[in-house]
């Protein structure tokens, strides 16, 4: 991996923690570091960071991508039905994505 971390600013940190330990636990991704409502940290080596801002108002980063490593297809499924579960918005329903690579299977 060529980046050390990714962090994305939230307006709520504890609703973004249930979040994001729901939908990364469909990739056996867990929770590694947390500092009560600031930030909380996922992955052995603290990858990605979600938590308020240090300056200003959380804002949507409008064409922000973030894609995770899944071991399966069923691990992508499972994290896609998680997060609309919890609100999350639909992009593209999971399937192969031939145009990013013969078995790139994505959600």
């Amino acid at each position: 991996m060529i980046l050390n971390h990714v962090s994305v600013g939230v307006s709520n940190v504890a609703s973004a923690v249930f979040f994001y330990d729901s939908v990364l636990s469909a990739l056996s991704i867990k929770r590694s570091h947390y500092i009560e409502n600031v930030a909380a940290a996922y992955g052995e080596n603290f990858e990605f960071w979600v938590g308020c801002p240090c300056e200003s108002v959380a804002s949507s980063g409008n064409g922000t991508h973030i894609a995770f490593n899944a071991p399966n297809q069923d691990a992508v499924d499972q994290f896609y039905a998680t997060a609309l579960e919890l609100g999350g918005s639909c992009a593209g329903k999971p399937g192969l994505r031939p145009e990013y690579g013969e078995t790139y299977y994505a959600a």
